[in-house]
């Protein structure tokens, strides 16, 4: 099995995710995509699977200080556009384990996909 989560090192959600790994003994790589970087066609993927509306962060900073035009009539190509500007757009974590993927941390549903 290989799992990858994906994010930002400073962030409360990306350490609570990596700790609810940590404590189930499942081994990761963390891809931290503020000091690596994230290809077009990867974050296009995860759009065309999870969905765009997924996996853009509108809860966070970086989204709300947008102006009010950036945020108006949103479409993948768009939002894919704001994400790779600005990687902090991306929802966190997105987990992949073996070519399924998963966004946000919540404790129940990393159970339910690691079962």
């Amino acid at each position: 099995m290989t799992v990858t989560i994906y994010g930002i090192k400073n962030c409360d959600t990306m350490r609570k995710a990596q700790d609810w790994l940590n404590a189930q003994n499942i081994a990761f790589d963390f891809h931290d995509y503020k000091k690596v970087g994230l290809d077009r066609a990867k974050l296009e993927n995860w759009c065309q699977t999870l969905g765009w509306e997924v996996v853009i962060n509108r809860a966070g900073q970086t989204f709300r200080k947008l102006d009010d035009a950036q945020k108006q009539d949103l479409t993948e190509a768009k939002a894919i556009e704001l994400m790779l500007g600005n990687l902090s757009m991306i929802k966190r974590p997105v987990l992949e384990k073996d070519g399924k993927l998963l966004a946000g941390f919540k404790p129940e549903i990393y159970a339910e996909f690691f079962a």
